[in-house]
């Protein structure tokens, strides 16, 4: 089975973040994406082992978009699919079994990336 990107998910996710934080008016969403941006930088935890957390968090959450958002920044901050596997089972465990048919999901984006792009560390 060939690994697939979800349609259009970058362009989507770009063009909705740009209305929303244009739109007037608006400082509790551009606050929210601003604590967003600033919880995922490096601190006493770098930037691999936070995205590794949210992805968990994604994936818990049973959020596609969140998690295909976390699996990106991961394969861009290095995650070896070794890695991934553990952060996949840490999700199952704390999330149960409704977890893995996002886990399916997260997978195939995983491998689209994987076939698609290098680890840029």
């Amino acid at each position: 089975m060939k690994a697939v990107k979800p349609n259009d998910f970058d362009a989507y996710r770009e063009a909705m973040n740009k209305k929303l934080l244009s739109a007037p008016n608006n400082k509790i969403i551009k606050r929210i994406f601003n604590v967003d941006t600033n919880a995922y930088r490096p601190g006493a935890l770098d930037e691999k082992t936070k995205e590794m957390m949210g992805l968990v968090a994604s994936m818990v959450l049973k959020c596609d978009d969140c998690i295909y958002y976390h699996l990106e920044r991961c394969f861009d901050k290095g995650v070896q699919t070794e890695e991934l596997m553990e952060v996949f089972g840490v999700a199952n465990l704390v999330g149960g079994t409704i977890v893995i048919p996002h886990t399916r999901r997260a997978m195939e984006f995983w491998e689209y990336l994987k076939e698609n792009g290098e680890n840029k560390k």
